[in-house]
């Protein structure tokens, strides 16, 4: 007796192996190796838990009202000074580079779903 797969059932297998597709996949095994380089970089931990502290402490200056242009111009730089370095800079680019894979992805399965609702709509506002 063959057992029959609802829609439901079929659409959450295929997500399942869509989702294990996606680890194979070269941008994204990319994106892990720089994402572990990040965290295992102890010298890069800590220069990014400066950065939070900055930013947590202009966060709090700009909603008393004490936050200057300078303090902004500060945090500003030390995020590029951050993202300058050679190991998040890689991070940043693979996760980048995931990211616009995912949304390609995301339009794929999308695109079958849009559903024109000024065309449903009708009446007066067609052309």
């Amino acid at each position: 007796m063959s057992v029959e797969t609802t829609p439901e059932a079929r659409a959450s297998e295929l997500a399942e192996e869509l989702g294990t597709v996606i680890t194979e996949m070269d941008a994204y095994q990319t994106f892990e190796e720089a994402k572990a380089a990040v965290e295992s970089d102890e010298e890069l931990q800590a220069e990014i838990r400066e950065f939070e502290q900055l930013r947590e402490n202009f966060m709090l200056a700009r909603q008393a009202g004490d936050a200057t242009n300078d303090d902004l111009r500060e945090l500003q730089a030390a995020q590029q000074e951050l993202h300058e370095q050679p190991t998040m800079a890689e991070f940043l680019q693979a996760k980048s580079t995931i990211e616009l894979k995912l949304q390609d992805l995301n339009h794929t399965i999308s695109e079958p779903l849009a559903i024109d609702f000024g065309e449903k709509a009708g009446g007066c506002c067609q052309d």
